[in-house]
């Protein structure tokens, strides 16, 4: 039997209990650090901020805090905790216990006094939502630049007109810069949704211990200060049992990501020859080990496919969490890895999209060309009649009957004769092809987030109040 007095580096902190060891094919399955050592700082601010608490009731000396606080600082400062720089954090269970190893060797006594009060279940949930506090900060400034790149593009090309579609067969024309703002209009609402959740995020589990609490008079609103915390999980039970936190951010990201799904899927069909609104830079494109001519819009590619990624770990949290039973499971230890895969997709793909897009061309005569043919004025020519006093329906008919006509003649609308409209409705004018060309339809958009150009600048510029950098 083992003298619990006398640990070696890597024995789990719970083993004093046990007379045999874990078997050994279970070791690694039973880890964690693989993935949670990236706790590590939050996992030391937790410390320190429960080591002051402990000072404060006497459970620690001062000069034992003293030696943790300098300690603990000192690895802070310098960005690295030795022990995961070597291969020796391989044999622990996780990065609490890792840490805990490292203080008492470090400072002794005091190393071992820091855990009073506290359980793992508490503790790891606190190092988690710091870090995923931390992370979701850096993803909402990720999203900013994404959309100051866009609202640059936009701002650039704000009167090239492109063909909207539905169904992707063209539908009517639209301003390059309106199609912009639709994807910066997303990112705000992916960007609200991350607001959204960080107040939910951001409440403190520690000091609810292992699921009853602790039973030191612990002081968890100082030690939610200390850490920038809004409140405290005001059940013990719930705070360290619970994981809708990580299923917010999974939602998050999983939404985001079909976002940027669907701006990778229109780059790829604009980059291609067939649509050619777009030129991709060499920057940003890879070729092909067979085909010379190659050049292929990879990035926007693999943003399209790992948007399943994200929605995979959602799933995965959903399911790790349907119906366990209160309080804390072994499960939950999946948490960190399907939360972490979530976010580090999105943020990644993020990034890769605001360098994509940083690096294009835009062709805007071939997308006005695009606009100009494939009869995408043909609604506007039913508004045409309509002002000319006829039904909707019935101008949609003509309108409709017109498009057949310039069909069969292999030509566009407005390059029918007048002669023949008239036999469609006699009250047709020659002003009619006035009221076709692409900019005069954008004009006549009055309604409120529509392409009118007028409309589409005061957008611009209410973006550019938003995301200009703050002083």
């Amino acid at each position: 039997m083992q003298n619990t007095n006398e640990k070696t580096a890597g024995t789990p902190l719970w083993a004093g209990r046990f007379e045999e060891a874990l078997h050994p094919a279970l070791v690694e399955f039973n880890q964690s650090i693989q993935v949670d050592r990236r706790l590590w700082r939050a996992d030391l601010q937790g410390t320190l901020a429960h080591a002051r608490q402990l000072q404060s009731l006497n459970i620690l000396t001062r000069e034992d805090f003293s030696a943790l606080e300098s300690r603990i600082l000192n690895w802070l400062e310098k960005g690295s905790l030795p022990a995961l720089q070597s291969n020796a954090w391989h044999e622990f269970e996780d990065i609490h216990s890792l840490i805990e190893s490292e203080l008492c060797r470090e400072v002794g006594t005091a190393g071992k006094r820091v855990h009073t009060g506290r359980s793992r279940n508490d503790q790891v949930a606190t190092a988690f939502r710091l870090t995923l506090r931390a992370e979701l900060d850096w993803t909402l400034s990720e999203i900013r630049s994404l959309q100051t790149t866009l609202l640059k593009i936009a701002t650039d090309h704000s009167d090239a007109i492109l063909p909207g579609y539905t169904h992707l067969q063209r539908a009517q024309p639209i301003l390059f810069a309106h199609y912009c703002l639709a994807y910066i209009e997303m990112l705000e609402r992916d960007h609200s949704r991350a607001t959204d959740l960080r107040p939910r995020l951001n409440q403190l589990p520690l000091g609810s211990a292992a699921l009853a609490g602790s039973p030191y008079p612990i002081d968890r609103l100082a030690v939610a200060a200390e850490l920038g915390f809004d409140g405290v999980c005001e059940n013990s039970l719930d705070a360290v049992s619970d994981r809708d936190f990580c299923m917010d951010i999974a939602a998050f990201a999983a939404i985001g990501m079909v976002h940027l799904s669907r701006l990778a899927e229109d780059m790829i069909l604009y980059t291609s020859q067939e649509f050619g609104f777009i030129r991709l830079s060499d920057r940003v494109s890879t070729g092909s080990s067979l085909m010379p001519q190659e050049k292929n819009p990879d990035v926007p590619e693999l943003v399209r496919g790992k948007a399943g990624v994200a929605q995979g770990a959602l799933q995965s949290l959903l399911s790790m969490m349907k119906g366990t039973p209160l309080a804390y499971n072994k499960d939950y230890q999946e948490d960190k890895e399907a939360t972490f895969r979530a976010l580090d997709t999105f943020r990644s793909c993020v990034r890769a999209m605001e360098i994509f897009l940083s690096h294009i061309t835009l062709d805007p005569e071939r997308m006005l060309k695009a606009a100009s043919t494939g009869h995408l004025n043909a609604t506007d020519f039913a508004d045409y009649i309509v002002n000319l006093g006829i039904p909707f329906r019935e101008a949609h008919e003509i309108a409709a009957r017109a498009v057949r006509l310039a069909l069969a003649k292999g030509c566009e609308i407005q390059d029918l004769d007048l002669a023949e409209l008239r036999t469609l409705h006699p009250a047709i004018g020659e002003d009619f092809r006035i009221a076709l060309a692409p900019l005069t339809s954008l004009q006549k958009k009055s309604s409120r987030g529509s392409p009118h150009p007028v409309m589409v600048a005061g957008r611009l510029i209410h973006w550019q109040g938003v995301l200009a950098p703050r002083k």
